[in-house]
């Protein structure tokens, strides 16, 4: 409900503003991140390098590609992780969690060994190392805004705001006592000093994150249309309580 709220006030008052966001995201997210953004009117839109998709499947035939009958007729669904198969018999090896990042506050720059899909409920941003361009996009986050991450892909999820960041947490094949769950570039480092070809390339990656997650305009606050749109959505929120 808070994603509707805010991104209500922002993307109604200002439409072009966020096909131009949608436009940015594209030009600057690494090949194999994909961003989902939950638009008020009930569209979901993936953003890729390649391309930006429309998921609208009610209303667009042609948005029922890749989407599955979800229990009746006229509802859809599309597996993020697992498939329709999955069953005790045929188990998706998956994990989901809460998150809870401090205000004005940022993740040690790290790489998962899985894939993971991290749905941000606040005024975020993401530092993602793209190794095709051999630098670092940075990506500013409004609540709502799901970003999915390929394994191994150094990243670094920032709190721009001064209450704590809500995240929702999907991710493969291990838990956060996995020890390819989080590897750091001293984790990275250490590997590599044994001959670990993929942890040595890690290396590189992650110090450039690191230190331009630390000067970076972007992770610092949020902006004075965001503190307007985040006191709109704490009186929506008492709106909507009171029924």
């Amino acid at each position: 409900m808070v994603v509707f709220r805010v991104n209500a006030v922002i993307h109604f008052a200002h439409p072009m503003r966020f096909t131009d966001y949608l436009k940015q995201l594209k030009a600057t997210l690494p090949p194999g991140a994909t961003l989902y953004v939950f638009h008020p009117d009930g569209v979901v839109y993936a953003v890729s390098r390649d391309c930006v998709r429309r998921l609208d499947p009610t209303r667009r035939a042609e948005d029922c590609v890749d989407m599955l009958r979800f229990i009746d007729n006229g509802q859809y669904t599309r597996y993020l992780i697992g498939s329709a198969a999955t069953s005790d018999h045929n188990p998706a090896n998956a994990t989901f969690k809460l998150g809870f990042v401090r205000p004005h506050s940022a993740f040690t720059p790290h790489a998962h060994g899985a894939e993971h899909f991290v749905l941000s409920m606040g005024y975020a941003s993401c530092g993602l190392y793209d190794h095709e361009r051999a630098t670092v996009a940075h990506v500013r986050l409004i609540p709502g805004s799901m970003l999915y991450i390929p394994a191994l892909m150094p990243h670094s999820f920032n709190n721009r705001a001064d209450s704590p960041l809500p995240l929702v947490i999907a991710n493969t094949g291990m838990g956060i006592d996995h020890d390819d769950y989080a590897i750091t570039a001293a984790m990275a480092e250490e590997r590599a000093r044994g001959g670990d070809e993929t942890a040595a390339r890690l290396v590189t990656a992650l110090r450039q994150l690191e230190a331009e997650m630390a000067v970076d305009r972007l992770h610092s606050d949020v902006s004075w249309r965001e503190r307007m749109a985040m006191l709109l959505r704490r009186l929506a929120g008492i709106l909507e309580g009171g029924g």
